[in-house]
């Protein structure tokens, strides 16, 4: 049973930038992951591309023959695409067993209220993939109340439409140190703890927001997101393997992955360490790492990456002594005998003659060091 994560988000969530990243990190612990383009106005991927939208549909020749613009055009492009299903279901079947990453468009239409994407993902089910819906987000909606209450509003509509197996990201978690201190802490705004905290934060956010109607809208909104009690936030920093690790196992559980069999007995680290969840980090893990102590870390670092590249280098240069002690001792071998024996000699041997300059040690890869020069036969 094949395994795969629908990325959805806002624009400049950074989908296409996650899609990019855990392909390369699936691959590096052993999983054979494929990356789907559903973004027909996406014409520059960063991932190796298995099945593109584009090949069927593309958002240039929409606006041009239907006369839309671009967030109709995409809708538009969804929608030929779940007429045209058929087109998606062979590509797919090619895939095989690989684990696929759906890369969707940015026009929160899409996964809020449009029905094409949901029917879409109901007809993928019924070939026999694990879904996990992945709600990306900059973590930039933290640094305001209005924009984080928006944002808790998005997650939830999505999450009741898509009617999937449902992860919220806060991503560019690295970043969010650049944008100044917050109210409160991390772990607040992840686990979406007591959300009347910001009601004064609210107020004084804009004058607009600061009268009696806009006080009664928010506690509603407020109430209504603590209602449903369904929004939390997973945290990602995508360039930081530990976070990518963290992120996954999270995704392994809600889609199952998890409970499947050990891949086998030959497992790398990385494999056993993601069954193992030996990577567990916790919102306040995050908070130190990224927040309280950001530079201390990117130096600690920093020094490792220089450690590690410095003994690299040593055992490329020691490597590569021994391989000149060989050239030289290969050079000196039983190659320049008299003549008598192997035919390196005076021309009595075996039709080779030696070179008229020494043999160099240092040496293309692959070649033994020395160069044999044949004699041509008078006919």
């Amino acid at each position: 049973m094949p395994f795969a994560q629908l990325v959805i988000g806002p624009p400049g969530s950074g989908k296409s930038t996650y899609c990019n990243g855990m392909h390369q990190f699936m691959s590096a612990i052993g999983r054979k992951c494929s990356v789907v383009n559903l973004d027909p106005a996406n014409d520059k991927t960063s991932y190796p591309c298995a099945l593109d939208i584009r090949d069927l549909v593309t958002l240039d020749e929409i606006m041009s023959e239907e006369e839309l613009g671009p967030n109709g055009g995409t809708i538009y492009a969804i929608e030929e695409l779940e007429n045209n299903f058929e087109w998606l279901e062979k590509g797919l079947s090619k895939l095989g067993e690989d684990y696929v990453l759906f890369d969707c468009p940015g026009q929160v239409e899409i996964f809020t209220h449009h029905s094409s994407l949901r029917n879409i993902l109901f007809r993928i089910q019924r070939l026999g993939y694990r879904l996990v819906v992945l709600h990306l987000t900059d973590s930039y909606c933290l640094t305001t109340p209005s924009m984080y209450i928006s944002t808790l509003i998005l997650s939830l509509r999505a999450m009741l439409q898509m009617d999937l197996p449902h992860l919220n990201v806060l991503t560019k978690i690295d970043n969010l140190s650049n944008y100044g201190s917050l109210p409160f802490n991390l772990d607040f705004y992840a686990e979406v703890q007591d959300l009347n905290y910001l009601l004064p934060l609210l107020s004084k956010e804009s004058p607009m927001f600061n009268n009696s109607k806009f006080e009664k809208l928010n506690a509603a909104i407020i109430d209504l997101v603590e209602d449903f009690g369904l929004v939390g936030f997973e945290t990602l920093a995508v360039e930081d393997k530990r976070s990518m690790m963290n992120l996954l196992q999270a995704i392994d559980r809600a889609g199952g992955y998890v409970f499947g069999g050990a891949e086998g007995a030959n497992d790398t680290v990385w494999q056993v360490a993601m069954r193992e969840g030996a990577t567990t980090m916790d919102i306040k893990d995050v908070q130190e790492r990224w927040v309280d102590a950001k530079e201390e870390y990117d130096e600690l670092e920093r020094r490792e990456l220089e450690t590690e590249y410095e003994a690299r280098q040593r055992r490329i240069e020691e490597a590569g002594v021994g391989e000149e002690e060989e050239a030289q001792e290969d050079g000196n071998g039983d190659g320049n005998g008299d003549g008598n024996g192997d035919g390196n000699g005076d021309g009595d041997g075996d039709g080779t003659e030696q070179p008229s300059s020494p043999p160099s040690t240092a040496r293309p890869p692959g070649e033994s060091g020395i160069r044999v020069v044949r004699k041509k036969v008078a006919t």
